[in-house]
């Protein structure tokens, strides 16, 4: 059963939360990822979650391999724990200062099937990086994270300065002005949103748009830009939320 299905701002998608999706809003935004099934019960009681919902949810997610169990404690499995990982990366996202260098990958693996290719391009785009045209990503060279070994095999890697304007380019690959605009007005939809279900709602809805945030230097960005705001302020009411919702246990 949904949480709540409340009509959104243009621009917005606020998806209804099942069961299974607050549990894991609530553990990919808990540290360490895991809740005694207690805990769970009286925190998803103001979503409109029942403890019946609740468990019933619970033992699905431990057969399909979302969750692991130690006794009456849940917590996220291996995939789901490095899901947290990027989405803490979102958030949090690390960066170095850019000296106007550009990274690129070009993918020469050749004779992949659609669902290879789908799977490399979901990859390289988690890693924030934007095709320029077939098989060639790039973004300015301004984040700390790591590059998977086995994408070598299927791309070589290069870095360099375009020989255009970067602010252009930078423009050309994201869409800037619309992630903008959708965060402002998730901005504004987060703080008109008092009832713990539509907060965590949107908080959920806010989580899926910074993991589309390409995290330019700030010389590529349009003025009066909304990323470092949105992350402040889903960090103080998802902090606040959690601890509403976990105070209610007694953590």
């Amino acid at each position: 059963m949904p949480v709540n299905a409340s009509q959104e701002p243009s621009g917005i998608e606020l998806r209804p939360l099942s069961a299974r999706s607050v549990v894991l809003s609530l553990l990919l935004g808990t540290h360490p990822p895991e809740l005694p099934v207690r805990d769970l019960v009286r925190a998803v009681e103001p979503l409109g979650v029942s403890g019946s919902t609740l468990r019933a949810a619970l033992s699905r997610m431990v057969a399909a391999g979302d969750l692991r169990r130690s006794d009456t404690v849940y917590g996220l499995s291996d995939r789901l724990l490095e899901r947290q990982r990027r989405q803490d990366a979102a958030v949090h996202p690390a960066t170095r200062p850019w000296d106007g260098e550009w990274e690129m990958a070009v993918v020469t693996a050749t004779g992949r099937g659609p669902a290879e290719r789908a799977d490399l391009r979901a990859r390289l785009t988690a890693l924030r990086l934007a095709e320029l045209r077939e098989g060639v990503w790039l973004r300015p060279a301004n984040l700390c994270r790591p590059w998977p070994d086995d994408l070598d095999r299927v791309t070589r890697r290069f870095t360099g300065r375009p020989g255009l304007s970067a602010p252009d380019l930078a423009a050309s690959l994201w869409p800037l002005e619309e992630w903008a605009a959708t965060a402002q007005a998730l901005l504004a939809h987060l703080a008109r949103a008092e009832r713990p279900a539509d907060r965590f709602t949107v908080l959920a809805a806010v989580v899926r748009h910074l993991l589309a945030d390409p995290v330019l230097p700030a010389p590529l960005l349009p003025a009066g830009w909304p990323g470092p705001g949105l992350r402040a302020a889903y960090t103080d009411h998802r902090r606040e939320l959690t601890e509403e919702m976990l105070g209610r246990t007694g953590r």
